[in-house]
């Protein structure tokens, strides 16, 4: 299914952004920039900002890719292994209502206020969507593929990987998206506590100016970056389940 261009929600955001500047200019605020201000200081800063989310997104993906490598194979053991995942449920539902930003203390501990500090706390972030994902989508799949396993004669890892791991997919990659969106939440947020460099720091220090029309350019930034990164991830999304929404269709033609 090819992506189509949404005509009617790109008309209505420019009905907002129309109603946006016609309020600032009866405002006449300094405080409430319109709408062509705003991308004025977007063009203006366009060289700063571009650097500041190259720098934010190379945490973010650094956290997510580690979180990634790490969680998705331990998903799929403790999905799999009953007594491992009974042994790691309680620390796991202890750890994970934990906000991320309330381990940034502890990240500044072992690891200062530098990138590996920030990397950490998105990495935290990160990581219990897509353990949770995988541990709960490979724990409760149907019987019958552990039969097949057996059937098969494949050993406990040629399982996880071979038919564990296909079997829990669509679960795992909504985990990944959710993921994936928080990872470039929690490099911004962690780059405003822990100020050193970043779209995080440009926020606090545009702010710290009370320059609002830089702090709405850089927020447009993110929310474009993620809406790119979103839409990025529903086309492999797409791609890589092509199978499992030809059997979803199948059944609902069925039906």
């Amino acid at each position: 299914m090819k992506p189509r261009f949404n005509i009617p929600g790109a008309v209505f955001l420019a009905v907002l952004a129309f109603i946006w500047q016609v309020a600032a200019d009866r405002a006449a605020s300094p405080g409430f920039p319109g709408f062509f201000q705003v991308v004025e200081a977007l063009i203006m800063n366009a060289g700063v900002l571009s650097a500041q989310l190259g720098i934010t997104l190379e945490r973010a993906f650094g956290g997510f890719a580690l979180a990634l490598f790490t969680m998705l194979p331990l998903g799929v053991l403790l999905g799999r292994l009953k007594f491992a995942r009974e042994l790691a449920e309680p620390a796991i539902e202890l750890i994970r209502p934990l906000p991320a930003i309330a381990i940034i203390p502890v990240a500044m501990i072992f690891f200062g206020i530098g990138g590996a500090a920030k990397i950490a706390v998105v990495f935290y972030g990160a990581a219990f969507p897509i353990l949770i994902n995988a541990m709960e989508a490979v724990s409760g799949a149907h019987p019958m593929l552990s039969n097949v396993a057996r059937s098969l004669r494949l050993g406990r890892l040629e399982t996880m990987a071979l038919i564990d791991l296909p079997a829990a997919l669509p679960q795992v990659v909504t985990g990944i998206r959710i993921s994936l969106a928080l990872s470039v939440l929690l490099a911004v947020v962690s780059e405003m506590i822990l100020s050193s460099d970043g779209l995080g720091t440009f926020l606090v220090r545009a702010q710290q100016r009370f320059d609002v029309a830089s702090v709405l350019a850089a927020l447009i930034v993110i929310a474009l970056t993620a809406l790119l990164i979103n839409a990025l991830m529903l086309a492999i999304e797409r791609r890589l389940l092509g199978w499992h929404y030809a059997i979803q269709r199948s059944g609902d033609a069925a039906v």
